[in-house]
């Protein structure tokens, strides 16, 4: 399953302060997480993932015979429950470890400078991934009460799939949905590769803090701007088309399943409590949009959409064009 991970003693490599989160998974808190906790209760401290050799193995009528792979290494770590050795991934010579410690204690550097602390902290896809959240201690406010937190996010992985990447994440309070806007001039995110020569580069990110008070400036002003600007039914209606197209000779089901996904987003659009001060506004399009892909898109469980808005391509994609298409 390639979502939160589970273990057989069942538990969850999850850990959250304070909320639960949509999956019912893992350790809640009744207070923040400092740095040792969110490893600890997230089941992420302790894996010393490392590197091994790998070898090819022939069986023929002849016999057995082994051949070392060049370049090539096995990522592994220690279970964090059972203690076994558990394979996570394949990556080359010069793949550098990022064990998770690591990522908390890049998150931790930033603590005392900006007041903010850990929220949240888990692993994904049986290990191969990893994230840690913590929250900023002032939210922004658009439309004068409509409150947006922000969160520093660093994501990881262990089977050389992604760079450990440090992002910011705004977040509106009153339907916790997550918002994905690239905004023009302001950079949200910081990523390090996984080499020896990028490990340095670790200790740029505390001067990169100071880019996403940048973000944050342009991000209420794009707000503003699309909470001014009216938003008809029509108009709403064609982005759903843009974001989801259906061809006129889809099957009969397709088509179908795009009418119900329609009536479902007009309804928060125009129903939701979410949308009370900001109905009939372009800010309000784009929220609506974002809450149904957060918590109304069909998904087989709610820790499979959990998973989905936290890694999909396919949810951040269309969160960013439903937000160029609204954009003013």
């Amino acid at each position: 399953m390639h979502h939160i991970e589970r273990f057989t003693d069942g538990s969850a490599a999850f850990a959250s302060a304070r909320l639960d989160a949509w999956h019912r998974l893992g350790t809640v808190t009744r207070q923040a997480m400092t740095a040792e906790e969110a490893l600890s209760l997230a089941r992420l401290g302790g894996w010393n993932v490392r590197k091994l050799g790998l070898t090819a193995t022939e069986i023929t009528a002849d016999g057995v015979t082994q051949l070392e792979v060049p370049d090539r290494f096995a990522t592994v770590r220690t279970h964090p429950v059972t203690g076994d050795l558990d394979y996570l991934g394949m990556v080359g010579a010069d793949y550098e470890i990022r064990q998770n410690e690591e990522q908390v204690e890049l998150l931790n550097a930033l603590v005392d400078e900006s007041g903010a602390h850990f929220e949240t902290a888990g692993s994904l896809r049986g290990g191969t991934q990893t994230f840690v959240t913590m929250k900023l201690p002032e939210a922004m406010r658009v439309a004068g009460s409509d409150e947006v937190d922000l969160y520093l996010v660093v994501v990881n992985s262990h089977d050389g799939s992604t760079a450990l990447r440090v992002l910011v994440t705004p977040v509106r309070v009153v339907c916790a949905n997550t918002q994905r806007m690239a905004l023009r001039r302001a950079r949200a995110s910081h990523s390090i590769r996984h080499t020896k020569s990028a490990k340095v580069k670790i200790a740029e990110v505390r001067e990169k803090l100071g880019l996403i008070w940048e973000y944050c400036e342009a991000f209420e002003a794009e707000a503003e701007r699309m909470i001014n600007a009216e938003l008809s039914t029509a108009g709403f209606r064609n982005v759903i088309r843009q974001v989801w197209p259906v061809d006129d000779n889809a099957p009969v089901r397709t088509r179908n399943n795009a009418e119900r996904r329609t009536d479902e987003l007009l309804r928060l659009w125009r129903e939701a409590d979410t949308q009370r001060r900001i109905a009939g506004t372009r800010w309000g399009g784009l929220q609506a949009l974002t809450e149904y892909l957060d918590h109304f898109q069909p998904a087989r469980d709610d820790s499979v959409r959990a998973h989905r808005v936290l890694t999909s391509g396919a949810v951040a994609d269309r969160k960013q064009q439903a937000y160029e298409l609204l954009a003013v």
